[in-house]
């Protein structure tokens, strides 16, 4: 299959991905989790910096044209003052930083994956958390602090995130030799 074609294809594929991660729900303890930043990293780890951004744009897209992808199927322009818009944004970035760091190499081991996952996941907290700080003290005038949020916003949430980049991880180290081929 042509490069182009097999690029345009995975880009799809990976948008599609991370709306049906949106409604893959793991109930655990007080904050499910979804499989959304399984599939963000790995667009990156598979597909490149320039692709896997692709890839997320497409997503957000979709959603903002009314598509119901976001998580709790959520879809539609107003989903910009949805305090958990700011970590789908992080998406985009968190992948392409995450490819842009494997791209060059053709067979990254284990660690140097789970490293990229791992600063890519603090990229999407680092655009997400404060944009929901915004939105929930400024949109819908709750009075929260900043501190206040980390537990309930980044924290719960950190144990599910390691597990799903450790996945991440390991089926980019078996399966990027393949891709790359």
């Amino acid at each position: 299959m042509e490069n182009k074609t097999k690029n345009m294809i995975l880009t799809g594929l990976f948008a599609a991905l991370t709306a049906i991660g949106a409604y893959i729900v793991i109930p655990v303890g007080p904050a499910p989790i979804t499989l959304q930043l399984l599939f963000t990293v790995m667009s990156g780890i598979f597909l490149g910096a320039k692709y896997g951004a692709l890839s997320q744009i497409i997503y957000i897209l979709m959603g903002l044209a009314g598509l119901p992808v976001f998580a709790g199927g959520a879809g539609g322009f107003s989903y910009i003052f949805a305090p958990s818009f700011g970590y789908v944004l992080g998406f985009v970035a968190a992948a392409f930083i995450v490819g842009k760091l494997l791209e060059n190499d053709r067979k990254p081991g284990f660690l140097k994956i789970f490293l990229s996952c791992i600063l890519g996941t603090a990229i999407i907290y680092l655009i997400g958390y404060p944009y929901l700080y915004i939105v929930l003290t400024r949109v819908s005038g709750a009075a929260v602090t900043f501190q206040g949020l980390l537990k309930p916003a980044v924290l719960i949430f950190l144990p599910g995130d390691l597990a799903k980049i450790t996945v991440a991880a390991y089926a980019g180290r078996k399966m990027i030799p393949i891709i790359k081929r």
